[in-house]
């Protein structure tokens, strides 16, 4: 009789994938420890792990360090856990189980409940995250509300001998964002560019006149706030004005990024149309406003 793995890989049983391949599948699990928990299986079924031929053992352990990667950069943690047990379904599997202590990893603990429209979610922006088999990049640093530690900076960081704030320098979220905004277009009459951000959060309230400042506006231009899921719901839409699923699992992940990592994220219109500038910012660590900003066409 086909173990639940192979009736999920042959289709007949449904899950919240997040990777695959020809030789392997990975899927959140049902009944996780944490939020992010996620399943890798190879598709031919096995039911003991070290079973597996030596090359099919490296691959899979190969295609699991790639999906460890996107759920480190979908879901707040400092560390990816990593655990075989293979007495609960006889076929081979890994567990990747985002965790901040030691204790996240005990499956003793009970397991959560996480709702159905949180887990097509949280699949869409791990599987946004997922780099592609021929990807030889290190995964990008992240910084968290809980302060993850950071790796080396990315290729798309601007190098330390171009003058530079020092304070911008340092700023994981700024790069994490960069990640996250690269190659992505807002489309309103026309398409702009979405161009991440940090700023030096001013003393006091974020009063419209402290946000005129940083958008370069007039002291007369109208602020008009929105919030992000609003703002970003055809862009987030699998068949919304984009029309390609994975650009919409990648606003998703910004989405995502934004909500969970930064506070009191809103988005900020400037002005009237026919070009109304945008800001859509959130509290970081430091002291730091961090998000993105584009340019709508309204006409």
């Amino acid at each position: 009789m086909p173990s639940i793995f192979s009736r999920i890989v042959a289709g007949e049983l449904p899950a919240y994938k997040v990777a695959e391949d020809e030789h392997h599948l990975a899927f959140l699990d049902i009944t996780p420890l944490i939020e992010g928990h996620a399943l890798v299986i190879p598709k031919k079924e096995v039911d003991y792990i070290f079973d597996l031929p030596p090359a099919e053992l490296a691959a899979l352990h190969q295609f699991a360090q790639r999906v460890a990667k996107g759920v480190q950069a979908a879901v707040p943690c400092k560390r990816i856990g990593v655990a075989v047990i293979g007495l609960e379904v006889p076929h081979a599997h890994i567990h990747l189980i985002p965790m901040h202590h030691v204790s996240d990893m005990n499956f003793a603990n009970p397991k959560i409940k996480v709702a159905p429209e949180r887990m097509q979610e949280l699949a869409a922006a791990i599987a946004a995250r997922v780099p592609a088999a021929e990807a030889s990049a290190p995964a990008s640093p992240l910084n968290t509300k809980g302060g993850r530690e950071t790796t080396e900076a990315p290729a798309s960081a601007p190098s330390a001998k171009q003058e530079k704030p020092a304070a911008e320098t340092s700023d994981a979220t700024l790069d994490q964002l960069r990640q996250l905004t690269q190659g992505l277009h807002f489309v309103s009459e026309s398409e702009a560019p979405l161009e991440a951000v940090s700023y030096a959060a001013p003393a006091g309230q974020l009063t419209d006149a402290a946000l005129r400042k940083l958008a370069g506006q007039p002291a007369d231009t109208k602020v008009e706030k929105l919030e992000l899921t609003y703002f970003l719901r055809n862009h987030t839409a699998d068949d919304g004005v984009l029309g390609d699923l994975a650009l919409a699992n990648r606003f998703k992940a910004l989405q995502m990024y934004l909500k969970q990592e930064l506070n009191n994220v809103q988005v900020y219109r400037f002005g009237q149309s026919p070009q109304v500038p945008v800001l859509a910012l959130g509290e970081a660590e430091g002291g730091q406003l961090a998000g993105f900003k584009t340019v709508l066409t309204e006409t």
